[in-house]
């Protein structure tokens, strides 16, 4: 996806089961962060990162949103054990991440699998393409997205 593209409205459930769409924060800017599984080390840095900034980033008007192919339990659960402020979505049956293009192969302890790479868009008001990070490195990558907007 390059900078500008419309960025497709979808709807998934979040960790109480609610459906959130894309659609639900038209006018607003919106950080869609997709983590490989709930309650991992390098997830959970990332997620409370984005917990421990939650406040500025609400403050500028800015949603937040994660996005992982664990069930609407899972993110519950993780959702609830870290406090996180912001919905998780579930994509188990991987609809959205193959969307996006950020289920990628990927090597752990020796074998090939196929999971999501840690990709955040962030997504303007006008549902356009703002910016994407890949490869994202959890440590500090809050702050890397708060400096971003405040551009």
């Amino acid at each position: 996806m390059q900078a500008g593209t419309v960025v497709e409205n979808f709807t998934l459930p979040d960790q109480d089961g609610n459906p959130v769409s894309l659609s639900d924060f038209a006018g607003k800017p919106v950080v869609l962060f997709f983590y490989p599984k709930a309650d991992t080390p390098g997830c959970t840095i990332e997620a409370c990162g984005f917990r421990d900034h939650f406040k500025k980033l609400q403050k500028a008007g800015v949603v937040v949103l994660g996005i992982s192919r664990d069930t609407v339990k899972a993110q519950k659960k993780f959702a609830e054990k870290y406090d996180l402020p912001y919905p998780l979505l579930a994509d188990a049956d991987q609809t959205i991440c193959n969307r996006f293009g950020v289920i990628k192969p990927k090597t752990m302890y020796g074998k090939l699998v196929s999971g999501i790479e840690r990709t955040t868009y962030v997504i303007g008001p006008d549902q356009r393409l703002i910016h994407e990070f890949n490869k994202v490195k959890p440590e500090g990558h809050a702050e890397e997205v708060l400096a971003l907007l405040k551009k």
